[in-house]
């Protein structure tokens, strides 16, 4: 008789029927919770993502292939420039390190860089635990650790992380490092892609919290180790190759983070309300495909574009439908409780809607103002 099903085996067991039969899940990584994390709203990811399922290969099934991703060039010229970072035993790493975040330590003349070889990566995310147990057990000096593998509990299973470095300061805190290939002009980045960095490092963030907690509560040891909340933003300094480096406040993407992936693991909530039979399997034919993926609500923004992969389809629907999300969350935030372009043109025609309703107020007054300023430039 096979044992009792748990609420663990049985989310895990719904997951993979959404997957489909024997489709593997696809490995949650910090990009991808850092998008799901910018986008708390959409049901449709994170059903999706919690179930594994493989959103590129379900866009191009769709008839919306996505163009979601790095060039190769892109990634070629990133590896490089992370490369010339950590040159030397990452000695120019360790001193932006240091002159951004932590002045009043002694400054890194040299690091200890160890080993994080292991196989698979449950065995790297073991043997980094244990290289941050031995850091922080030795204070006074400094180690780096490039690219450690992390492991944080998503849905009831490991997603497994690897940051560009964390390092461990000479008083035992810990600091995540983000590497990437856009440029600091001017001592400033592009806003947007500084937002999606540290979206990225807040899950690194909420990783290394928990390898702290383990670590705190063994018996006979110090407190858990703290994780600082400003990591170190490092890029190449206006059109060079050069590196500069910046240090961001990451508490803010931080707390909305770890609000969505505590909503991620309660995504059987979401899986109730699905219809029985249920499958977001590639191999389905499109009419059958496309019902199980409009079955779950999505909350389109222009900002899914350079963020998920089924953004093409779901911007597709949204302009089918009319809804004001495709124009973007500002202009959605001040149309209030009209959802859809038809609604907003009634109430501004003053064929519906509220006279009362400020929104509705301010549509007819742009109105009238449109009107006139037609008919002054008519004459």
């Amino acid at each position: 008789m096979p044992p009792p099903r748990t609420r663990g085996t049985a989310l895990r067991h719904r997951l993979a029927e959404l997957r489909g039969p024997d489709v593997p899940a696809k490995a949650l990584d910090a990009r991808a919770l850092a998008a799901l994390a910018a986008n708390p709203g959409c049901a449709r990811r994170a059903i999706l993502d919690g179930a594994g399922v493989n959103k590129a290969a379900l866009a191009s099934a769709l008839g919306a292939p996505s163009a979601f991703g790095q060039s190769q060039f892109a990634l070629t010229r990133g590896n490089a420039f992370e490369a010339k970072v950590k040159a030397d035993g990452g000695a120019e790493l360790l001193r932006l390190v240091h002159e951004k975040l932590d002045r009043a330590a002694e400054p890194p003349a040299e690091a200890r860089v160890p080993d994080l070889t292991a196989t698979g990566p449950q065995g790297r995310t073991a043997r980094t635990a244990l290289e941050l147990r031995e850091a922080t057990a030795h204070p006074g000096a400094w180690t780096l650790l490039d690219h450690p593998m992390l492991a944080l509990d998503v849905a009831g299973s490991p997603a497994f992380l690897e940051p560009d470095a964390v390092v461990v300061h000479p008083d035992g805190s810990w600091t995540v490092v983000e590497i990437k290939s856009f440029p600091l002009l001017d001592g400033s980045a592009d806003p947007a892609k500084v937002g999606a960095a540290a979206r990225q490092a807040a899950v690194y963030v909420l990783a290394l919290e928990e390898v702290a907690a383990r670590l705190g509560a063994e018996p006979e040891k110090a407190p858990a180790p703290r994780v600082r909340h400003r990591i170190l933003l490092v890029c190449p300094r206006d059109f060079s190759n050069l590196p500069a480096a910046s240090a961001v406040d990451i508490r803010k993407q931080r707390a909305v983070t770890a609000r969505q992936l505590t909503r991620l693991t309660r995504i059987e909530d979401i899986a109730e309300t699905l219809p029985e039979g249920t499958c977001f399997s590639p191999e389905l034919p499109a009419e059958e495909l496309t019902a199980a993926v409009e079955s779950v609500p999505a909350t389109y923004a222009p900002e899914c574009l350079s963020a998920c992969e089924l953004a093409f389809h779901c911007r597709t629907r949204s302009r089918e439908t009319g809804a004001v999300t495709s124009l973007g969350r500002p202009v959605r935030a001040e149309l209030g409780g009209l959802t859809t372009v038809e609604d907003v043109l009634a109430a501004a025609r003053g064929e519906a809607g509220d006279p009362d309703d400020p929104t509705v107020a301010a549509l007819r007054r742009a109105a009238a103002l449109r009107a006139e300023a037609l008919e002054a430039a008519c004459r």
